[in-house]
């Protein structure tokens, strides 16, 4: 039984996230759990200023976006 193992949505910069930053993208679901309560926008922003995250490649928008589907948000 065949099987599309390609990755869709936003997990699939998490290695391209990881490979840029040499962090696990755990490292940056913890991050956010002290901005969980801020708007995605807001949160996408705290880790592009905060924390580097690079501006234009989605990386931020992508990280931010898995974390609030995985808390419901």
């Amino acid at each position: 039984m065949a099987t599309d193992a390609k990755v869709k949505g936003p997990a699939s910069y998490f290695p391209s996230i990881e490979k840029t930053y040499g962090k696990p993208v755990s490292h940056w679901f913890k991050l956010l759990d002290s901005v969980r309560d801020k708007k995605h926008s807001e949160q996408v922003a705290f880790l592009k200023t905060k924390h580097q995250l690079g501006h234009g490649h989605g990386h931020a928008n992508a990280l931010v976006a898995y974390y609030r589907t995985q808390q419901g948000s």
